[in-house]
C-alpha cells in the first residue's frame, strides 16, 4: 500500500512567517503528511506551537534534538522520513547535520547555513549519506521559470550573451528591526543571519536564478553594497557585476531600501537571436523576444500544448486560473516527496522529479555572499567564486 511521505519540522511555529508557507506547499498535493515538530527554539512555545497544528502530545517536541533522538527509535513505518528546516540562518547547520546523521533526508530554508564553512561540511556530509537534501529557491519552483530555462538551454536562440536580474523590496526602507518586528530583526543581525543582510536574504535568490535559468556558473564578481539606514549592521542593498562561463556578462542589482517595492524579482536573458523576460509580479506569463520578429508571451496552463515538459510537469490547472507562489514552493516539495517515494519502492524517479534545488546549490549561495561581501569591502574589487 502506498503511504505518504513523513515530514518533521523544525521551526515555524507561533509568530514565525514562512514556517506556515513552507507546511502548506508540503500538504498541497497530497504526498506529504506532518507528523512531528520541534517548532521553536522555545521548549514550551514548541509544544503549544505543537498543539495548533494538531500534532501528537508525544510527537510535539521541545527541542531538534529530542526530535530526531525519539523519531529515530520509532518503527520505520511510523517516523517521520525528512526534516524540515525552518528557522533563521544560525540554527540552519546544527539541524541539518544531526537529521543526515541519523539517516533522515532534509529540506532546508535559504540560505543553506550560516557561513560557507558549515555549508561546505553539510554538502559533504550529504554526500557522503546519500540522503535527499532540498534547499528553498522558490522562484525555480515556477512553471515558467521551467520554460525560460528549456528555451534558453536548448540553444534555439543562440547562444547567451548577456543576464539582468533585478530584485528590489521597499520594507527595510527604515530601521523597521529597531521597532522588535521579529523578520526584521534577526535578518539584520550578524550573529544571527550571518555576514549578509539583503544578500544572504535575497540576493542568493537572484544568484540562483541567473544560474538555474542560464544553466552557467558565476564565475566573478564586482559588487558595490551599501547600507543605508543609519545604524543597521548589515546590507541593505547592492549592485552587482556578473561574469559567468562562456563569457557572459551580467548585472544583479537587489534591494531592501528601494521605497514601495513589494518582491518584485524578476530576470531577462539576452541571445544572439532573442531574449526572453519573466516578473515575478506576473510570474504565469513569459516573454519571449525575437530579433526578426515580434515578441511572443507564453501563459502558464496546464492545457497549453506550446510549452515544454519542464513547465507542463509542475502546474496544476488549465490557463487562466493563476498559480502562485505557494504553488511554486509546493512544486519543490512534490518533487522531493517523489524521489523519497521512489527510493523506498528501489526504483529510479522521473527525471522531472529530480528538479529542485540541492545542498550544492546552497554552497554555491554560501560562496556568492562571501565573495559580494568581500567585493564590497575592499571597493568594489573584482572577486572569484
Amino acid at each position: 500500500m502506498k503511504k505518504k511521505i513523513k515530514m518533521g519540522m523544525v521551526g515555524g511555529g507561533r509568530g514565525a512567517f514562512i514556517g506556515a508557507i513552507h507546511r502548506t506547499a508540503a500538504l498541497m498535493d497530497g504526498h506529504i503528511e506532518m507528523v512531528c515538530g520541534a517548532l521553536s527554539s522555545d521548549p514550551e512555545k514548541a509544544k503549544l506551537s505543537g498543539s495548533d497544528w494538531y500534532l501528537p502530545e508525544e510527537r510535539s517536541y521541545g527541542t531538534f534534538k529530542e526530535m530526531i533522538e525519539k523519531e529515530k527509535n520509532l518503527p520505520e513505518e511510523v517516523r517521520m522520513d525528512f526534516v524540515c528546516i525552518v528557522t533563521p540562518n544560525y540554527l540552519h547547520y546544527e539541524p541539518a547535520k544531526l537529521a543526515m546523521e541519523n539517516g533522515f533526508h532534509v529540506v532546508c530554508d535559504k540560505p543553506l547555513a550560516f557561513d560557507r564553512t558549515e555549508a561546505e561540511k553539510l554538502s559533504e556530509l550529504a554526500d557522503k549519506t546519500g540522503l535527499v537534501f532540498a534547499l528553498t529557491h522558490t522562484y525555480t519552483g515556477y512553471p515558467m521559470v521551467k520554460e525560460a530555462r528549456d528555451i534558453v538551454q536548448s540553444g534555439k536562440m543562440g547562444k547567451i550573451r548577456k543576464i539582468i536580474v533585478e530584485y528590489p523590496q521597499g520594507w527595510l526602507s527604515t530601521a523597521l528591526e529597531s521597532t522588535g518586528q521579529k523578520q526584521a530583526d534577526w535578518r539584520t543581525d550578524p550573529k544571527k543571519s550571518g555576514k549578509g543582510g539583503g544578500t544572504g536574504d535575497i540576493g542568493t535568490h537572484a544568484g540562483n536564478l541567473a544560474e538555474y535559468i542560464t544553466g552557467l556558473k558565476i564565475i566573478e564578481l564586482c559588487a558595490d553594497v551599501t547600507i543605508y539606514v543609519e545604524g543597521r549592521l548589515l546590507d541593505d542593498d547592492a549592485n552587482v557585476l556578473i561574469h559567468m562561463e562562456n563569457n557572459v556578462k551580467g548585472v544583479i542589482h537587489y534591494s531592501q531600501i528601494c521605497a514601495g517595492e513589494e518582491n518584485d524579482i524578476n530576470i531577462r536573458v539576452y541571445c544572439e537571436k532573442g531574449g526572453i523576460e519573466w516578473h515575478h509580479h506576473e510570474p504565469n506569463t513569459l516573454l519571449i523576444k525575437h530579433l526578426d520578429r515580434p515578441a511572443e508571451i507564453f501563459r502558464a496552463g496546464a492545457d497549453k500544448p506550446y510549452l515544454g515538459n519542464g513547465a507542463m510537469a509542475h502546474q496544476r490547472t488549465p490557463g487562466g486560473h493563476p498559480e502562485g507562489y505557494l504553488e511554486a514552493f509546493a512544486n519543490i516539495y512534490r518533487n522531493v516527496a517523489m524521489v523519497i517515494q521512489a527510493r523506498k519502492k528501489g526504483v529510479k524517479p522521473d527525471p522531472q522529479y529530480l528538479d529542485f534545488p540541492t545542498v550544492q546549490d546552497g554552497v554555491r549561495g554560501m560562496r556568492f555572499i562571501d565573495a559580494v561581501i568581500k567585493s564590497g569591502e575592499n571597493n568594489a574589487q573584482w572577486v572569484e567564486i
